[in-house]
């Protein structure tokens, strides 16, 4: 039973499909002042867009992107009470900024988190929570689905997958596993999954913390939407657009989009880059951002608790120069 609200079904629903993680701070490194141009790469739910939104004035535009059409209702309700101009992109993030012109945008932002919309909506396939069918399309005109992935990759390209993208210490033994079992019937449900992947893996390994299927999930939904090769792209476009003093923030969920976040902005904010040793520069080579964050804001004891989901979370900023 939903608890007493004057809110709608839907409404309620929209309200509850995404709490923003890091929103307060994310304010904060980015600064958003009156008649700004803030480009919001992941809109979601418009959490952190409604309180961008909030501080761009009558004189401001929000672009909105996102690559997931069902959006388009969450961004409605934003831009209805939003004081800016506001506008909404269905597409990669990369994709949309590179069709725009340089130096156009005092700011560009990044959650990259899966929405909370799509972990709980069953039928979108992400969570091993339920079982659903096996999909986990961000897009959902995207060609490849996680069970074709799943179906028809060999044992040694599985085990790659899951050891790449999902730092998964038991890979081999996992793909073997799915290997052996499509062989009597192809998977086509999150279930399926989970159940192969319980039984393929050691005993204690079942029972340790989290769900044993969370790192297989996560490098089935990373290859299936072109997460990593997304965020290459999009991060080079996000540069190029900034104006100077323009600033760029992303939120990551695990290591290997942290440390891409880290390399990239630690890369332009590199000085000489001679080998050591050389008793003059030689290189030329002048920063081109300053990082914000010294380390990763990371959420508080109070977020965590209101939104556990926000635990993994961690925050970089940077300024062009």
């Amino acid at each position: 039973m939903l608890p007493q609200t004057s809110l709608h079904f839907r409404e309620y629903e929209m309200a509850l499909a995404h709490t923003p993680v890091l929103v307060e701070e994310l304010l904060d490194l980015l600064k958003p002042t009156a008649g700004e141009t803030a480009f919001d790469a992941t809109f979601g739910a418009g959490g952190h867009a409604a309180a961008v939104a909030e501080r761009l004035g009558s004189d401001g535009t929000l672009i909105a992107c996102d690559r997931d059409p069902s959006v388009a209702e969450y961004f409605r309700d934003v831009a209805r009470t939003a004081g800016c101009h506001s506008e909404l992109y269905h597409g990669n993030f990369a994709d949309v900024l590179a069709d725009r012109p340089d130096a156009s945008l005092d700011m560009v932002y990044m959650d990259l988190g899966v929405s909370s919309m799509q972990l709980d909506r069953r039928e979108r396939g992400f969570s091993y929570a339920y079982d659903a069918p096996l999909d986990m399309r961000m897009d959902p005109g995207l060609p490849l689905t996680a069970a074709e992935l799943i179906n028809t990759l060999s044992a040694d390209e599985l085990t790659d997958v899951f050891r790449r993208y999902g730092e998964e210490r038991y890979a081999k033994n996992i793909a073997r596993g799915i290997v052996a079992e499509r062989r009597r019937s192809q998977f086509e449900t999150t279930g399926q999954l989970v159940e192969t992947i319980k039984r393929t893996i050691p005993t204690p390994a079942r029972f340790a913390a989290g769900n044993p299927a969370r790192r297989v999930f996560q490098a089935v939904r990373i290859v299936v939407n072109d997460e990593l090769q997304s965020l290459a792209r999009g991060l080079e476009e996000a540069y190029r657009t900034l104006r100077p003093g323009g600033r760029m923030a992303v939120v990551s969920f695990h290591s290997l989009e942290d440390r891409m976040v880290k390399q990239f902005l630690s890369g332009h904010a590199a000085g000489c880059i001679c080998p050591p040793g050389l008793p003059v520069c030689v290189c030329g080579h002048e920063p081109t951002m300053q990082v914000l964050t010294r380390r990763p804001v990371t959420p508080r004891a109070s977020e965590i608790e209101l939104n556990p989901r926000s635990k993994p979370a961690k925050l970089r900023a940077a300024v062009k120069l």
